[in-house]
């Protein structure tokens, strides 16, 4: 493990004067920085001297720390795992759909031709991805592992997949998927001194990686069942394999040129979800004890005098039968609700007032819970799942904001996890001749181009939203497939059924749907106006407002009780 050491600055000789490294040789002074945030003159900033390295010398040292921390707070901090869901259920949620979309340009094919093609080879891919056929394991659908996977990067920084090809009797694909975890990506220790590999990564020349060195067993085993085979026995995994498939689907997030691995995503935050859980745990504690402590017996009885009014030990009675005890007289004195008890001459009773809970927790928390809601890239309200203080139009633009970040996700986990499957199983199929693609291997981006759908984002209010996406649709600013797909539907799945749906009442005599919405209208602009009673109340406010101090339901009764 390479020695971290933070660079000091100097100083001149016969002088207290504390200027920049870079600048000893020269005249200036600390005082004279370009920026003030450079500056070793301001009191704040003067022992802050962080070292400048690579990504992969800040990251790869302190791995090994941030991930066993991530992990203890998914499993024991609330906050953690609640966000830890969140996520997970607004990333991918429980719809994953292939939306295969050749580029018939390129194919020199016609629009209906590339429908059709995708139309098979979606219902060809259901059938592996939406069955156990897909897992090496042969327990997860695809679903399932892409939720595990994205999890394991969320949690750890990475999630590692090996395609494997197990062909087995009675299926008719062969390649499946099997997930390991990241702690056994590791440099082996006899390759520690190799610049090449970092991570258990083997890079070229140019930072393409080469191989992948796995544990075959997991480091921590040997704590926990005392295992010793495959702990310290690595294989080395070449990146594809002669013909260019892939054989490792390394799924994290690269944030800066040369990092091999990723981070945890509440690294930013971790000190502080920490923190704010053992702030809260602490102020539970103590509103508990003192809850317990009732009172104080102040005497000027001698020691033995006052322990007879209790008893001299009030826990040897738990020691007898209750009921026993109950007979004999024995159980300790108490002092019961609304009970008057007899005491001696100078013996005074003071209560006590506990203090809890803390008139300035809720606050406290509030302002420390906002700051790990901006850390996690979530809206204050969805990481507590608390809207009772919000607004619709505040709720839209925090979920708006909130699925900017959401649908950058999808972005990454479709190019680095779901396309490369896509590609091994498109492959397998083509090869096979479940899937038809002439000159395949000339014209992979063509074949390859696709879209996943996810769960849907759902309305926070479904009248005004449903009544968006229709202007919307019809002013030509969107389109059927682009409003179902945000909803987790597939568009022409919708219009089939609808195309059934209209059959049937026409089988039944009923009129189409859309005629009785029509009906409506017209009966509603026929009907004419209510002027009967000028006075009449005006019509419900609306309950887009932007404080909810004046909604009107929070508005009290002023009404002149006299």
């Amino acid at each position: 493990m390479p020695i971290r050491t933070t660079a000091k600055p100097t100083r001149r000789a016969n002088s207290a004067t504390t200027v920049r490294p870079e600048l000893v040789e020269g005249p200036a002074s600390a005082q004279m920085a370009g920026y003030q945030a450079a500056s070793y003159a301001e009191p704040n900033l003067a022992d802050w001297l962080p070292g400048s390295y690579s990504a992969d010398a800040d990251l790869l040292p302190d791995l090994g720390l941030l991930t066993a921390r991530s992990r203890d707070l998914g499993r024991n901090n609330g906050l953690m795992a609640s966000a830890q869901q969140t996520l997970r259920d607004n990333i991918i949620g429980s719809v994953l759909r292939l939306s295969a979309s050749p580029d018939y340009r390129l194919l020199n094919w016609s629009r209906e031709q590339a429908r059709e093609w995708a139309n098979t080879t979606e219902a060809k891919f259901r059938s592996w991805a939406d069955t156990t056929d897909c897992d090496a394991a042969d327990t997860h659908t695809l679903l399932g592992l892409s939720l595990q996977a994205l999890g394991g990067a969320l949690l750890n920084g990475d999630a590692i997949a090996l395609p494997l090809w197990l062909p087995k009797s009675g299926n008719q694909w062969a390649t499946r998927l099997m997930l390991i975890e990241a702690d056994r990506l590791c440099t082996p220790l006899h390759l520690a001194q190799r610049a090449d590999i970092r991570g258990g990564i083997e890079f070229d020349a140019y930072g393409a990686p080469v191989a992948y060195h796995i544990l075959k067993q997991h480091p921590g085993d040997i704590f926990a069942f005392g295992a010793t085979a495959g702990v310290q026995d690595w294989e080395r995994i070449p990146a594809r394999n002669p013909i260019g498939r892939r054989r490792v689907i390394h799924l994290h997030d690269k944030e800066r040129t040369g990092q091999s691995r990723g981070k945890p995503v509440v690294s930013a935050v971790m000190r502080e979800i920490r923190m704010a859980g053992d702030y809260a745990h602490n102020e539970l504690q103590a509103s508990v004890t003192n809850s317990l402590v009732a009172a104080f017996l102040e005497t000027d009885l001698d020691s033995e005098s006052a322990a007879a009014l209790f008893g001299s030990d009030p826990r040897e009675i738990w020691k007898t039968n209750s009921v026993q005890a109950k007979r004999d007289g024995l159980l300790t004195k108490k002092m019961a609700s609304g009970g008057i008890v007899n005491l001696p001459p100078g013996t005074r009773i003071n209560t006590v007032a506990p203090g809890r809970p803390n008139a300035s927790f809720e606050a406290f928390m509030l302002a420390t819970l906002r700051h790990i809601a901006a850390g996690m890239n979530l809206p204050y309200e969805l990481l507590l799942k608390d809207f009772s203080k919000t607004s619709y139009s505040s709720a839209r633009a925090s979920m708006l904001e909130a699925w900017r970040y959401f649908n950058g996700r999808r972005r990454w986990l479709t190019d680095t996890w779901l396309k490369p499957v896509y590609e091994l199983w498109l492959e397998e199929a083509i090869n096979t001749g479940h899937v038809e693609a002439p000159d395949y291997y000339q014209n992979r981006y063509a074949y390859q181009r696709a879209r996943f759908i996810f769960g849907g984002r759902g309305w926070v209010d479904p009248v005004k939203e449903a009544t968006a996406a229709q202007i919307r649709v019809q002013t030509g600013l969107s389109t059927l497939e682009k409003e179902c797909a945000e909803q987790g539907e597939d568009y022409e799945e919708i219009l089939d059924q609808q195309a059934i749906e209209q059959t049937m009442r026409q089988e039944r005599g009923l009129p189409p749907l859309g005629a009785i919405l029509q009906m409506q209208q017209q009966q509603q602009q026929q009907q004419p106006a209510d002027t009967s009673n000028p006075d009449k109340t005006a019509p419900e406010a609306d309950d887009d407002f932007e404080d909810p101090a004046t909604d009107p339901a929070e508005t009290p009764d002023k009404t002149n009780k006299d």
